[in-house]
């Protein structure tokens, strides 16, 4: 072996004084006798070699990877969500390759080529391209974004947390409710909140209003809504669903800067679960998505060798969680 070249297996071969073929077998966990297998370890280790596993894996039609592509990695949900798929594909040694598109349709698209590219075992994708061409070659897994039937989605029981956002407002005392919704024109599993909201509402006589708005709109007519429904020093709703906890994030600063204190004067309750700090309590009470368990179902049925039967949607249920911005805290 030549000073500053990597050690190849053929040198490994040398070193241990073996055929190069049994080299292979030690390397592929193919039987060989235990005097063998040990000689070529240990010269494996004096010489620093290491077996390539994603050109192994290629020879066998699997790499080992799979990618991830998520609109940001700062959003707490969405970074809970990568570490929880990290964590899901490393448990069946399977390394992650994560890219992020600022919710840009193109830069999706972009992102797909670019892992076809990369030779991945398969993609999971919360998307916003509803024209995204999916390669049929390699298995793709979407969440919160239903595309068709033979794109398996992934999603929490959105309908079910917007109805348990009211029940657990009204229980607490509300009667005046108002449903705050940022986000795309794209349609996805989450615009599902706003209806399971309505619903509950209606079902329980409750007076509610619905402000719904595009990401391009920003959040300042959320602030000018919750000013023009002040009577004096009194905000005209007791309660506020957010449909996500940045939303709710948002609303308690204006909340605040309106001089209105939380939960006494106003509720709030915002969907996700984010946890500050990843570990630490919640910005607000909110309903939660189970991240891990939305994690494991995906990458299940990414990495699910039968593809015949697999179902094009899971529902996954939701809880909710107190986190100091309603009167049970």
């Amino acid at each position: 072996m030549k000073r500053g070249t990597m050690p190849t297996m053929k040198d490994v071969a040398r070193e241990a004084g073996v055929a190069l073929g049994t080299v292979s077998k030690v390397f592929n966990d193919i039987p060989v006798g235990e005097d063998y297998r040990r000689r070529v370890l240990d010269a494996a280790r004096k010489l620093g070699y290491q077996v390539n596993s994603y050109a192994r894996g290629l020879k066998a039609g699997k790499t080992g990877t799979a990618a991830l592509i998520l609109p940001n990695a700062y959003d707490p949900f969405f970074a809970a969500l990568a570490d929880s798929v990290c964590q899901a594909l490393a448990r069946r040694n399977y390394r992650m390759l994560m890219t992020v598109t600022g919710s840009d349709p193109d830069a999706e698209q972009q992102c797909i080529r670019m892992v076809e590219q990369n030779k991945v075992d398969g993609i999971i994708g919360l998307t916003y391209n509803p024209a995204l061409e999916i390669p049929a070659a390699i298995p793709f897994v979407s969440i919160d974004r239903y595309f068709n039937p033979a794109v398996p989605c992934v999603a929490s029981d959105n309908f079910g947390g917007g109805q348990l956002a009211v029940e657990k407002l009204a229980a607490l005392g509300c009667r005046r409710l108002v449903f705050f919704r940022i986000g795309t024109d794209v349609p996805g599993e989450a615009d599902k909140r706003m209806g399971g909201f309505q619903t509950a509402c209606q079902a329980r006589g409750i007076e509610h209003t619905v402000l719904a708005l595009n990401d391009r709109d920003g959040y300042e007519p959320f602030r000018a809504f919750l000013r023009s429904h002040m009577d004096g020093e009194r905000l005209a709703f007791d309660g506020i669903f957010c449909n996500t906890d940045r939303l709710a994030f948002y609303v308690l600063d204006m909340l605040a800067g309106l001089g209105l204190r939380v939960p006494e004067d106003v509720q709030l309750v915002g969907f996700d679960g984010a946890r500050r700090f990843g570990n630490d309590g919640f910005y607000c009470s909110t309903i939660v998505q189970p991240i891990g368990q939305l994690a494991e179902t995906s990458v299940n049925i990414l990495l699910e060798e039968d593809r015949s039967s697999l179902p094009s949607l899971i529902c996954l249920p939701v809880s909710y969680a107190p986190g100091g911005t309603t009167k049970d805290c």
